[in-house]
C-alpha cells in the first residue's frame, strides 16, 4: 500500500542520473487562458539530487530561491542551494553547503528559513553528534560563502531524530517536530539561544498514540503564541492523524489540546501530517490530507482532500471539506500545505495523479500536479490542475509551493517522476 508517511518515504532506494531539462505550455482545465510551466534548474547528483522541502522553497526580498535536497552534493549527503535570476529569464545555481555526513549532519529534509540577520537555519534527519539528524544554522560571510554551524544534534531517545521543518517566534526562539521522541510516536520540541551562543533544546510535547502520531508537517503560530500543526497517523495500518493545538502555560509548560481527530474512511479524507497548517483572516484553518475522501478507485478510502478548520464559540472547531480529489487525470495523494494567494484563491501540489501515463517511482498513478482552488461566489470551491509533471526532469512533488509578488508559483519537484532524474525547481506563471 502507498504511504505519504515523510519518513518511510526517504528511507526508500534513491534514483540516480540527470535527464534532459524540458519546458512545457498546458492549459488548466476549464480555464481560458495558457499557464506556463518552466524548469529554472534541473539537479544532476553532484549540484543536489531530490528536493523534499516539506514546506517549499523560501524566497528572499531580492527574488532568489533556497532550498534543501536530501542527497547529492559533493559528498552525497544533501545540499542547501541558492538559485539566483539572471537578467536573461535564465537562473543560476550556488551551493551553499554540502553536508559532509559526519558531525555535520545528512540528509536535510524540509525547507530553509531565515532570520532577521540573514542566517539560514534548517534541519537534517540523520549525521549529527549521535546519528539522530541536527538542527544547523548557516551563516554568510563577506566573501560569499557560508559558514555552517550545528545548533543541536538530536539524540534519538526523548528528544527524538531529525529537525523537520522549523519556525521562529518573536524572541528568536526555533520550534519543530522530529519522529521519534519519548514514545517513538514523533515529539514537538523548541530551541532557545543562549547568551554565550549555545542553544538549548526541550521537548514541548510527545505524543503517545501510535495512530495519531507522525508530526513530519511545521508549525503554525497564531497572534497569541499558541501553537498548531498536524499529524499523520501512519504507521503500517494505524491511522489517521488530527490537527492539534499547543497552548502555553505560565508555568513554562505547554497544554495539548486536539482540534480534530481523523478516522480510516473518512469522507472528509485522513492523514494531514505533511501540511503546515495556514491561518485565513478571520482565524480558520486550511490544510490538505493524503487519503481519504470518499471511495474513489485510489485506495486508501479516496484520493485526499482540502479541507478547512473554523473555530466555534464554545471552544471546538468544525471541519469542512473544500475538495475532494478525484485521482486519474485529477489530482491524488496531497503531502504537503496549502497557500493563499492575494485574491483568497488556493495552491498546493500533490504525489500523485495527473496523468496515467506517467509511472512514477513508486509504482503509483501519475506523477503529481499543482492544482488552485477558487471559492466560488454560489458556495464550494473550484479546483483547476495547473500542471501535470510527466518528466523527464522530475516529479512527485512532496513539498508545496510558494507565490512572489507578481503571483508567480515556485517549487520543487523530487527525481522519482522518472529513472534517471534527479529532480528540479520550477516556476509557474499564470495570466
Amino acid at each position: 500500500m502507498k504511504s505519504n508517511s515523510f519518513w518511510a518515504a526517504v528511507s526508500k532506494v534513491w534514483g540516480g542520473m540527470a535527464a534532459t531539462l524540458i519546458m512545457a505550455v498546458i492549459l488548466a482545465p476549464g480555464a481560458s487562458a495558457a499557464v506556463t510551466y518552466k524548469v529554472l534548474h534541473q539537479f544532476s547528483g553532484t549540484d543536489g539530487a531530490d528536493p523534499y522541502d516539506a514546506s517549499g522553497l523560501t524566497l528572499d526580498a531580492s527574488g532568489n530561491l533556497y532550498g534543501t535536497t536530501a542527497r547529492g552534493g559533493a559528498y552525497g549527503y544533501g545540499i542547501v542551494f541558492q538559485l539566483t535570476p539572471n537578467p536573461d529569464g535564465s537562473w543560476t545555481e550556488s551551493l551553499l553547503y554540502s553536508f559532509g555526513g559526519d558531525s555535520d549532519g545528512a540528509t536535510p529534509i524540509g525547507s530553509v528559513i531565515f532570520d532577521i540577520s540573514g542566517n539560514l537555519y534548517g534541519g537534517t534527519i540523520s549525521g549529527g553528534k549521535y546519528g539522530s539528524g541536527t538542527v544547523f544554522k548557516l551563516t554568510p560571510n563577506l566573501d560569499g560563502s557560508w559558514t555552517e554551524s550545528v545548533l543541536y544534534s538530536f539524540t534519538g531517545g526523548t528528544d527524538g531524530q531529525g529537525g523537520g521543518n522549523l519556525t521562529f517566534d518573536a524572541t528568536g526562539t526555533l520550534y519543530g517536530t522530529s519522529m521519534g521522541g519519548a514514545h517513538g510516536t514523533g515529539a514537538v520540541y523548541k530551541l532557545t539561544p543562549n547568551s554565550d551562543g549555545t542553544w538549548t533544546e526541550s521537548v514541548l510535547y510527545s505524543f503517545t498514540t501510535l495512530g495519531k502520531g507522525d508530526p513530519s508537517g511545521g508549525l503554525t503560530f497564531d497572534t497569541a503564541g499558541n501553537l498548531y500543526g498536524s499529524t499523520n497517523g501512519e504507521d503500517n495500518s494505524n491511522c489517521c492523524g488530527l490537527v492539534y493545538e499547543l497552548i502555553p502555560q505560565q508555568d513554562g509548560s505547554w497544554h495539548y489540546k486536539v482540534l480534530h481527530s481523523f478516522t480510516w474512511g473518512d469522507h472528509a479524507g485522513f492523514s494531514p501530517g505533511g501540511s503546515q497548517l495556514v491561518f485565513d483572516q478571520a482565524g480558520s484553518l486550511y490544510a490538505a490530507t493524503a487519503h481519504g475522501g470518499g471511495g474513489n478507485g485510489c485506495g486508501w478510502g479516496g484520493c485526499g482532500t482540502v479541507f478547512k478548520l473554523t473555530p466555534g464559540s464554545d471552544g471546538n472547531w468544525r471541519e469542512h471539506v473544500l475538495y475532494r480529489f478525484k485521482g486519474g487525470m485529477d489530482a491524488e495523494q496531497a503531502t504537503a500545505n496549502v497557500v493563499f494567494d492575494a485574491a483568497g484563491n488556493l495552491y498546493g501540489t500533490t504525489l500523485h495523479g495527473g496523468d496515467g501515463r506517467c509511472s512514477d517511482f513508486w509504482g503509483g498513478s501519475g506523477c503529481g500536479t499543482v492544482y488552485k482552488l477558487i471559492p466560488n461566489p454560489k458556495g464550494g470551491w473550484i479546483e483547476y490542475v495547473l500542471h501535470r509533471f510527466r518528466g523527464p526532469a522530475g516529479g512527485n512533488p512532496w513539498g508545496g509551493i510558494i507565490l512572489d509578488g507578481n503571483g508567480n508559483i515556485y517549487g520543487a519537484a523530487s527525481g522519482e517522476g522518472t529513472s534517471g532524474s534527479s529532480g528540479s525547481v520550477f516556476e509557474i506563471t499564470t495570466p
